[in-house]
C-alpha cells in the first residue's frame, strides 16, 4: 500500500530544502524509509507474502544506493538524514 497523501506531504515538508523541492535525495530516502517501515510491519503478520518481501528488499537496495550517493556528494546532509531517520550504516 502506498503512503497516504497527508503523510507524504508531511514528510516532503519536513525534509524539503526549498519551496518547490519534492524530489531531493533526502525526501526520497525519507519516503522509502516510511514504505520500508510499513512493509516490515506487514510482513510480521503475513509471513508467507513473498512478493511483498521481494519489494521490501528492492526498496532497501534503492535506499542504500541513494544513501551512498548522498554520502559521496555531501557528508553533512548524509549524517543529518541518517540520524533523523535512525538508519544504520
Amino acid at each position: 500500500m502506498a503512503l497516504d497523501k497527508a503523510k507524504k506531504e508531511e514528510i516532503i515538508a519536513k525534509y524539503s530544502r526549498g519551496e518547490n523541492d519534492t524530489g531531493s535525495t533526502e525526501i526520497q530516502v525519507a519516503l522509502i524509509t516510511e514504505r520500508i517501515k510499513y512493509l516490515t510491519e506487514h510482513l510480521k503478520t503475513n509471513k508467507k507474502d513473498h512478493s511483498s518481501r521481494l519489494g521490501l528488499l528492492k526498496l532497501v537496495g534503492q535506499r542504500r544506493r541513494l544513501m551512498r550517493y548522498l554520502r559521496k556528494v555531501d557528508l553533512s546532509r548524509f549524517n543529518k538524514i541518517k540520524s533523523d531517520l535512525g538508519i544504520r550504516n
